[in-house]
């Protein structure tokens, strides 16, 4: 049964709390570094035939099927991506229309591909997941709205239905554990995004940690983008405890976790008690069951796991601020584009070539622009947790060379001038993408200013926090019809090449964008 620990204030010291014992994130981030990190084996293969399969399967439960509209609304995408919804006191509850128009358009399959056997058919969903693996979860915990009564649903993509898990108003236990947040108290629907392990570790063992977070990010940039649409306000949420979460799920922690929540709407309305949490209809088993203990390790080490602990996280938030080089170059006008944000996310796909084509400076300056204009979350307000390093290949109006992007001053600060596509192939794990890529952007954080702050947790935030923006990004590119791709990295060999200026900070995702290959018949 449900217990919430409550502890005094006054007994709190990051020293005594697992969390802030970040040695555990250290050992995580450098053992899962490529080429050569310790918990990673190079003797490891992988083949797609075992891909496993990619949503769970419930039986004996109560499914309800989602009527979609899936014509785009009278926003566009670069518009939905550059703002987001202010939270007023005016009443908001999302009906089932708009709830399902965020599922479908967050986590929901777009397209189905047939490959020769023995892979077979793969659908592909609406955003980006390393090795189109698919190990993240949508869970929906909400009141009665317009269309859905109160409950606890677990959204299945394979046919668009939410599965009923426990029935009544289970917001309160999540309240709860995530100290009576006041967005989350009066939000009338709360996605819960989670992570089966072993679905994504089969083919990248321990650095699945590092994709659970790049992958929830991506999903939670399309949810972001899509609440932008429908003036629909919301709160991304990393405090909780963690246990509590995983609970009123029914999950069993060692092989699915939650890792973040987003809270959508606003009511006045008080939330009552919830239910006892009895026992929920069980899925069926997973066909793997992978061992990574490294995983494990790192969660565990990064849960919070009381009220206390979690209302003292959620206070550590401060503004950090970076001295800006010489010389730069103002970043360009912004590109119009009409289309809508629904059919940008139906048309994106991860990029499988490049051509060596130019893109503008208008259109780099659009990504920029259009994706860093914050979000909404419990860890951040002003202060910046990734700085932005890029290198151009090929945009029109731009030199060849390294670049820092200065936000504050909307400026491209020059650290290297030349041809670097040598450079840029080899920093993406020496592949051809980022190569041919137009150019390549690294979100990099300091992360021992981050793990002080926010104890091995902020390892999670830093990594969905990159991950977000890119994923806003991603849309921004193909809003414009141009292509893009998540890459993986050389570690500290990215850090090495754009030191001084990124001394002492780590990469948490790489992004190539540019003009797509012309496919040849």
């Amino acid at each position: 049964m449900f217990k919430t620990v409550f502890c005094p204030l006054s007994s709190w010291d990051k020293t005594q709390l697992k969390n802030y014992e970040t040695e555990a994130a250290w050992k995580y981030h450098n053992g899962t570094k490529h080429p050569n990190g310790t918990l990673l084996s190079r003797f490891h293969t992988y083949h797609p035939a075992s891909r496993p399969i990619p949503y769970k399967i419930y039986k004996n439960a109560r499914q309800i099927r989602l009527d979609l509209d899936k014509q785009s609304g009278r926003v566009s995408a670069l518009e939905a991506i550059s703002r987001n919804t202010p939270h007023t006191d005016a009443k908001f509850v999302p009906g089932i229309d708009i709830l399902s128009k965020i599922l479908y358009f967050s986590g929901g399959i777009t397209k189905t591909l047939r490959f020769a056997p023995p892979v077979g058919e793969v659908d592909f969903r609406a955003a980006s997941c390393t090795g189109a693996l698919y190990h993240i979860e949508m869970y929906v915990v909400c009141s009665d709205i317009s269309g859905l009564g109160a409950g606890v649903y677990y959204f299945n993509p394979k046919n668009n239905s939410l599965i009923l898990l426990r029935k009544g108003d289970y917001r309160k236990v999540l309240a709860n554990a995530t100290a009576n947040e006041p967005f989350v108290s009066s939000a009338p629907v709360t996605l819960v995004f989670t992570d089966i392990f072993s679905r994504n570790s089969i083919k990248y063992q321990a650095r699945e940690y590092r994709h659970a977070f790049w992958d929830c990010g991506t999903i939670v940039s399309n949810s972001i983008s899509m609440t932008s649409a429908y003036q629909v306000p919301y709160k991304l949420i990393l405090g909780f405890v963690d246990s509590t979460a995983n609970e009123i799920l029914g999950l069993d922690e060692k092989n699915e976790a939650a890792l973040a929540m987003l809270s959508l709407g606003y009511t006045k309305q008080e939330i009552q008690d919830s239910p006892p949490l009895d026992k929920i209809p069980q899925s069926q088993p997973l066909e793997y069951n992978l061992d990574f203990a490294a995983i494990n390790e790192i969660h565990e080490s990064s849960s919070l796991l009381t009220v206390q602990e979690v209302s003292a996280w959620r206070r550590q938030m401060g503004q950090v601020v970076f001295q800006p080089s010489t010389k730069s170059t103002k970043l360009g006008n912004v590109v119009e584009s009409n289309d809508g944000l629904e059919q940008t996310i139906v048309r994106r796909g991860s990029t499988r070539k490049f051509s060596h084509d130019s893109i503008s400076f208008e259109q780099l300056s659009t990504i920029l622009k259009s994706s860093t204009g914050g979000i909404i979350s419990d860890f951040k307000e002003d202060e910046i947790i990734n700085d932005i390093y890029l290198i151009a290949n090929a945009v029109d109006g731009l030199a060849q060379g390294s670049y820092f992007y200065n936000k504050k001053e909307d400026s491209l600060e020059t650290l290297q001038q030349g041809d670097l596509r040598d450079v840029s192939g080899h920093l993406g794990l020496d592949q051809s993408l980022p190569h041919d890529a137009s150019a390549t952007i690294f979100f990099m954080a300091d992360l021992e200013m981050v793990l002080k702050k926010f104890g091995n947790r902020g390892y999670r935030a830093a990594q969905i926090d990159a991950s977000i923006t890119a994923g806003k990004m991603y849309l921004a590119a193909y809003a414009m019809k141009i292509g893009a791709t998540g890459l993986t990295f050389y570690d500290d060999e990215v850090t090495e090449f754009f030191s001084p200026h990124a001394n002492n900070k780590s990469v948490m995702f790489m992004l190539a964008v540019g003009k797509k290959a012309k496919r040849k018949h």
